[in-house]
């Protein structure tokens, strides 16, 4: 399991945008995004290039770290 923190998240819509940004991402699967603690964590079903998970996420208009 990885854990990444997220930043810019304000509401549950920010927390359904960033759930479906990582589903998109080939090889992570079970993604939950807690609000409240500003992180996102998900399986990898294989490799998984974080640069593009934090380019995707960045893309969607939040920061990572």
């Amino acid at each position: 399991m990885s854990t990444i923190k997220i930043t810019g998240m304000t509401c549950q819509h920010c927390v359904k945008t960033v759930t479906e940004t990582l589903d998109g991402i080939d090889g992570i699967e079970n993604v939950s995004v807690n609000l409240e603690g500003g992180e996102a964590t998900f399986d990898e079903k294989g490799f998984v290039d974080m640069a593009i998970v934090l380019k995707k996420i960045k893309d969607a208009g939040y920061g990572v770290g």
